[in-house]
């Protein structure tokens, strides 16, 4: 083996992370974060219904381009404080060649609620 060591995890550990897609319904500015950042509204179908959470991906996304988009996020972290804003959600991304943020989603539509496997 090369490179990097990386830790192990079971595949009972890795289920125990609810990693699942769903649709950005609204966006808004987020003025009071440390860094730009915009609050997301993901609808996560009926089982889990509307939760939200800020991201920091105003360099690679706009606003308007948003809503519509189907994103994959871990469900199961606990509540985090965000300024007067409570992240619901961590939605997952890469960084590009510059660092910022880009989102993980799907390439063909899937129903809402779909847990990665």
């Amino acid at each position: 083996m090369t490179g990097k060591p990386l830790e192990t995890l079971t595949f009972e550990e890795f289920q125990k992370v609810e990693i699942r897609v769903g649709t950005i319904v609204e966006v808004k500015e987020f003025p009071e974060a440390r860094r730009p950042a915009f609050k997301l509204w993901v609808d996560f179908g009926q089982e889990f219904g509307v939760r939200k959470t800020s991201a920091q991906i105003t360099k690679n996304y706009e606003k308007r381009n948003l809503v519509g988009r189907q994103v994959a996020a871990v469900m199961n972290f606990a509540p985090k404080q965000i300024g007067k804003f409570m992240s619901e959600i961590l939605v997952l991304g890469f960084p590009d060649d510059v660092g910022e943020v880009v989102l993980a989603s799907v390439d063909k539509s899937v129903p809402n609620g779909g847990r990665l496997y």
